[in-house]
Order: structure tokens, then C-alpha cells, then sequence
């Protein structure tokens, strides 16, 4: 992939792959009028802000997303890709996203979904059941060599 000649937005984003104390994962599911993966699930997480140490955003962005506190913080791996981002407007752009992705364990299995999101689950492995997962999703289960 090449961006460099092209006129778009770059995001670092973090990604956590939640678990809890049970060994479950947590998926949540996008709101179907947002986002670059609408209506399907995947991991939380979001953009790292000017400044923002990346496992303080992720703590932030678990925080603002999902009302959840983690710790045992992990890199996991990184990875790369283009996608076209929805707005809230209707509108979309391609932008190139840089993925951070986290092991983290939640304090809580408690969760409050903020207007991002519109359901989340604690998936054993093997039990993915009927879930539509994003691209991204099936690539990172890909990567870690589990769940599929």
C-alpha cells in the first residue's frame, strides 16, 4: 500500500483486546450510521490525540467508549491499512489508520456503551456464533492465531 502521494487524514489508533478475569474477549458492535466498519463488530478503541501516550489514550478511549478501567497492559502488534471512514453527516473519506493494538484486562465485565456503539458481547473462543466481524477483526483473530 502507498499513501504518500495522496491527500489523506492518518490516524494512530489504539485498539484493546479486552479480556476478563474469565478469559473471555470482548467485541462490541458499531452503530450502523458510523464509523469505517458500520453496523458490524470488532474491538474498541480510537485516535491518540496530540500529546497522548499511547496506553493512556487506550485507557481513555475504553474509558469515554465503554465506562470500563483496565490494566495489565500489553502490546500486542501493529499493522496498517486504508479505509473509508463514515461521519456522523453521511459523508466519507479515505484515511490511512495505524493500528496499536493492546492486551488489557478489564477491572470489571461491567460495561456502559456510549452512542459509538450499539451492543457488546464476552466471547469465549470458538463461540463467535453469528457475529458479522469487520475485516480488521478477522485479521487480527488471523494474526494471533485463535478464535477461527
Amino acid at each position: 500500500m502507498t499513501v504518500q502521494n495522496l491527500d489523506l487524514d492518518h490516524r494512530t489508533i489504539v485498539v484493546g483486546l479486552v479480556w476478563n478475569r474469565r478469559g473471555r474477549l470482548l467485541f462490541c458492535r458499531m452503530s450502523p450510521d458510523r464509523g469505517v466498519f458500520p453496523g458490524q463488530w470488532g474491538f474498541p478503541g480510537g485516535g491518540i490525540e496530540s500529546g497522548e501516550h499511547m496506553e493512556d489514550a487506550l485507557r481513555r478511549e475504553l474509558k469515554e467508549e465503554l465506562g470500563i478501567e483496565v490494566e495489565n497492559i500489553r502490546p500486542a502488534f501493529f499493522k496498517d491499512c486504508l479505509h473509508d471512514k463514515i461521519f456522523a453527516d453521511g459523508t466519507t473519506k479515505p484515511v490511512y489508520m495505524i493500528f496499536l493494538l493492546f492486551h488489557c484486562t478489564a477491572v470489571s465485565d461491567r460495561v456502559d456503551l456510549n452512542p459509538e456503539f450499539v451492543e457488546y458481547r464476552w466471547v469465549r473462543e470458538g463461540d463467535l456464533g453469528d457475529m458479522e466481524l469487520n475485516a480488521e477483526t478477522v485479521d487480527t483473530l488471523e494474526r494471533l492465531g485463535r478464535w477461527r
